[in-house]
């Protein structure tokens, strides 16, 4: 692309920039196989309870149907092994690998604030979103749950929907490296999701690494 002559004014320059950087807008269309990537994220991380065993054969449909990407290759091989175990061998993994390891809780804002009352503000802040945008979860999981979080970004969107994905990034990216380490199917999941975020930046691994080593914070006595 040839450089603009010097005469064109300095704010045009500066916005036809942006413009070049700027991604092209969503067709209806991506933005609907986006949103179905997305639940089919929320309803495969959930617990594998009888309901959603038996619906692995049209999971899998679904799943086969997406057009080619990355977080479709992902979420194929998860369904790979989902639909190959026999559902009591699903649930004892999902406990094992959810309920029991705290490095990978589906808990979001546990990463970034521990079990501290900063915890507890973060998740009204979060409830607060979700009615904003006119939606309400039925109560039966914290609003910080994984698979809620995902629904959520299915059905508002990707900017304010998906706004809180964005801001837990870290605390997925931790995840993902805990499931990856163990040998879990459900690391598919998580890179698929990551794949869909932006990409992360030297602060988000240092963060990552800092958090890995250390821990979430801890609640600080006297304040």
């Amino acid at each position: 692309m040839s450089p603009l002559p010097t005469t064109v004014p300095a704010i045009v320059r500066t916005r036809v920039r942006a413009a070049v950087r700027r991604r092209a807008p969503r067709s209806p269309r991506e933005a609907e196989e986006r949103a179905l990537v997305l639940r089919l994220l929320s309803l495969l991380s959930q617990y594998p309870d009888e309901e959603l065993a038996a619906h692995r054969p049209g999971l899998a449909s679904a799943v086969a149907a997406l057009p080619r990407s990355p977080a479709a290759a992902e979420l194929s091989a998860f369904m790979d092994w989902f639909t190959a175990q026999e559902p009591d061998a699903l649930a004892r993994h999902y406990v094992e690998t959810f309920d029991l390891r705290r490095r990978s809780s589906l808990y979001l804002t546990y990463y970034l604030h521990g079990d501290t009352r900063r915890r507890g503000t973060a998740l009204l802040t979060l409830a607060r979103r979700y009615r904003a945008a006119g939606w309400d979860t039925d109560g039966g999981e914290l609003p910080d749950h994984l698979p809620v979080v995902l629904e959520f970004a299915a059905l508002a969107g990707p900017g304010a929907g998906e706004a809180p994905l964005r801001m837990h990034r870290r605390g997925l990216e931790l995840i993902r490296h805990a499931l990856t380490e163990s040998g879990s199917p459900y690391r598919h999941l998580l890179s698929a999701l990551l794949g869909l975020l932006p990409p992360a930046t030297d602060a988000d691994r240092a963060a990552v690494a800092k958090l890995a080593a250390e821990g979430p914070p801890e609640e600080e006595v006297g304040l």
